[in-house]
């Protein structure tokens, strides 16, 4: 709920850009056709249900529906399924695991990300990585205004570090990294075989395996195109079908 907040009313960055606009957005909730009843429903006994309040409630209530544990990489781990992985993704899943490519650091455990929060969680895990995206000034500098952690803390070693987003349906998800600027995985591949992004001309230009705030385990390494291929296999494995086409998660006026 409390997250909920922050895309609706928050200035830094705005994105639904609703702040100071409480009113009218309970205003353009009840001119919806569909959401005086609906509302009713699910909050009933009260004289109005279409409140901010109990639209953030509605809204963290489906977020909590959203679970996604169908892809192959699951079959496979979760429910026995040995034909449930190819070949080839069982190789990139040794690449995943392997020091050379280093990718479980931050992307490990059940839903792949070293950031990790739950109704069973004694200690919550938050990690923020700097990936050697940028490095505009040589000492790991990132654009403005969206430089990770460093905006909130102010801190120089939090510059470009960032929570590690969990890799399920990544497939689903391009262009990738936190500014969009990685079309697509074989590029995401590149930068981590680089150890960082080099960006030769233009006001973001810098090596970034050059950084020295760069994470540890971003040393670089070599693929083959067979290899490169068995960890693109791997991606793919991750993909949940059943929740992309699920008709519940479906635009309803579509």
């Amino acid at each position: 709920e409390d997250q909920a907040m922050v895309p609706i009313f928050g200035e830094h960055p705005v994105e639904l850009g609703l702040s100071n606009m409480e009113d009218e957005l309970v205003a353009r909730l009840h001119a919806e056709p569909l959401y005086p009843d609906l509302f009713a429903e699910a909050f009933p006994g009260e004289a109005d249900a279409i409140t901010i309040a109990n639209a953030v409630r509605a809204i963290a209530a489906f977020e909590r529906t959203m679970l996604s544990f169908d892809s192959p990489y699951d079959r496979y781990v979760y429910r026995g399924d040995r034909t449930a992985l190819s070949e080839s993704a069982l190789r990139g899943l040794d690449l995943f695991n392997s020091e050379r490519c280093e990718c479980f650091h931050c992307h490990g455990g059940f839903n792949f990300t070293d950031n990790l929060m739950h109704g069973g969680t004694r200690i919550p895990e938050v990690q923020f990585h700097n990936t050697a995206l940028y490095n505009i000034d040589g000492r790991g500098g990132y654009p403005a205004p969206n430089r990770g952690l460093f905006e909130l803390t102010g801190e120089p070693r939090d510059m470009g570090h960032f929570r590690a987003p969990t890799l399920r349906n990544i497939t689903a998800s391009a262009p990738y990294m936190h500014d969009g600027t990685v079309v697509d995985l074989n590029a995401v591949l590149d930068h981590y075989a680089a150890g960082g992004r080099t960006i030769e001309s233009g006001p973001n230009a810098g090596v970034g395996s050059e950084s020295p705030l760069k994470n540890v385990f971003l040393h670089g390494f070599t693929l083959s195109d067979g290899e490169r291929a068995d960890l693109l296999a791997l991606l793919e494995s991750l993909t949940d079908e059943t929740f992309l086409h699920d008709p519940r998660f479906a635009d309803p006026w579509r």
